[in-house]
């Protein structure tokens, strides 16, 4: 029988010496592998900028391509990569036939024109096409009038710039992925709530969070969907102002119904767009039905469930977890899209504001 590193019931004082030792150097190696992580996480990603950089300013000089920031990129290098959203493109997105397209077309020509002519030349005609071939780009367009999306600052041929989001998840601080498989559920979650910002905080973003599901029900261009309802695609501003990460993960009601229509299938499983946007399956038909099952309203709110009950005022705690277990039961169900719906999320930003409204996190 292996016999354990210090016999039992032994104060022996060079034992215990070791076992701290020991103790502290898995620590350190913990921490220092954090701290790596999180300097070079940027770092590596499928699209480099220096590469990135050399190819867009090579079809710039050459008069292939044109934007709004290429000179900033190219000629004065006053332009600075920092971080990438995305290295290869998705779907293009299928806005529908309302009649706001007209104003968003004229909104799309005036971009292209860089040079302000009143000409859209061929250079700037390839780019603002590579452009809308991008999912993420002409959401962004779409939306551009909500406050919950990073504003669009410029591009160059098909790459875009947007402003910054300091705080790209919903916590402070999440484990390194290196490390995710070998930590509990459980300290993954102490780690969210050690570095998550104060209650009142989160309280506002929640809140943020809740207008922009509001905003893209029923907007300007149609109904859109988040089809990957993460902590990780979500962020906010150095003012606690909600905001949009990701938004490759959200799509229009017309590119789900095109993707469901005639789709085979044997369970709901196979009537999933993305991760989570999953309608019913007919199995007597063998096909997908065209309603998405889960509304972004109920994903959501089992998103914030573990996210405001931590820290929660106690005369605020009860209430609220009824709440959010009321809005995690809705259905994605026509019938029950409209008014139902409605009163659950402003019944939920109502409490919420009572408690942060008239103080300094309002």
């Amino acid at each position: 029988m292996a016999e354990s590193l210090c016999p039992r019931l032994s104060p022996d004082p060079s034992c215990l010496d070791f076992l701290k030792y020991l103790f502290l150097a898995w620590l350190g190696i913990f921490v220092g592998s954090w701290v790596v992580y999180m300097h070079y996480s940027s770092y590596s990603e499928l699209c480099r900028g220096h590469v990135c950089r050399m190819i867009i300013c090579d079809q710039y000089k050459k008069g292939i391509i044109s934007g709004s920031t290429c000179r900033d990129l190219c000629d004065e290098h006053t332009l600075v990569f920092q971080h990438c959203l995305s290295s290869s493109p998705t779907q293009q997105s299928n806005l529908g036939d309302q009649t706001s397209l007209a104003a968003l077309v004229n909104q799309i020509i005036t971009m292209a024109d860089v040079n302000r002519d009143g000409k859209v030349s061929l250079a700037e005609a390839k780019s603002i096409w590579a452009l809308l071939q991008l999912n993420e780009f002409l959401l962004m367009l779409s939306l551009h009038e909500k406050e919950h999306t990073s504003k669009l600052l410029g591009h160059c041929g098909d790459l875009y710039i947007t402003e910054k989001i300091p705080h790209n998840s919903l916590y402070g601080m999440d484990v390194p992925r290196f490390l995710q498989p070998l930590l509990p559920s459980a300290i993954h979650r102490l780690v969210h709530q050690w570095f998550a910002p104060a209650w009142p905080r989160r309280a506002k973003i929640a809140i943020g969070l809740l207008e922009f599901v509001e905003e893209i029900f029923h907007g300007t261009y149609g109904n859109f969907y988040i089809c990957e309802t993460s902590f990780k695609n979500v962020g906010y501003n150095d003012k606690y102002d909600f905001k949009m990460v990701n938004l490759r993960k959200v799509a229009t009601e017309m590119t789900i119904r095109g993707f469901l229509k005639g789709r085979h299938c044997e369970q709901n499983v196979d009537c999933t767009y993305g991760k989570d946007c999953m309608a019913t399956c007919d199995k007597l038909m063998k096909q997908c039905k065209n309603e998405v099952v889960q509304p972004n309203l109920a994903k959501v709110c089992g998103l914030l469930q573990d996210y405001l009950l931590y820290g929660a005022p106690s005369d605020l705690r009860e209430e609220l977890q009824k709440q959010l277990r009321t809005c995690m039961t809705l259905s994605g169900l026509a019938s029950q899209m409209e008014v139902h719906h409605s009163l659950v999320l402003n019944n939920l930003k109502t409490l919420l504001w009572k408690k942060i409204s008239n103080t300094k996190y309002s």
